[in-house]
């Protein structure tokens, strides 16, 4: 299933090394859980592996769930729009992706910020 990406299994078992795991893996990970799942089963699967990677930096407020949903549904819509062969096309076509806040096209910095988006997806803000 992911035996042709060994840093998706690694990822999934919890082994990457927080420190090593930078926005641009954060993206890759969710791109390459994507070609094989479909969204439902990646938010599981991503959200899991993100929680564990947070707790073993000795970081679990560090998670956030809207933020990991939101970015997914980002991810997942641009290959609707434009499958890419590979992540290289993916990164190439959609540089905006990997600036850590294009969400605020969507949301205000309070919102993401909060206790809730933690916990739980909330939608964007109505006016943003």
């Amino acid at each position: 299933m992911i035996a042709d990406c060994p840093d998706l299994e690694r990822f999934v078992r919890g082994e990457i090394d927080p420190s090593a795991f930078a926005h641009r893996e954060h993206v890759r990970m969710a791109f390459e859980m994507l070609r094989r799942h479909d969204f439902p089963e990646t938010v599981l699967h991503f959200s899991r592996a993100l929680r564990v990677m947070a707790t073993k930096a000795g970081k679990p407020q560090a998670f956030n769930q809207t933020i990991t949903i939101a970015f997914l549904s980002l991810i997942a819509e641009r290959m609707e729009r434009s499958p890419a062969g590979d992540f290289a096309a993916f990164e190439r076509d959609n540089s905006d992706v990997f600036e850590k806040r294009v969400l605020a096209r969507w949301y205000r910095p309070e919102r993401l910020a909060s206790e809730s988006a933690r916990r739980t997806f909330l939608l964007p803000d109505p006016a943003a």
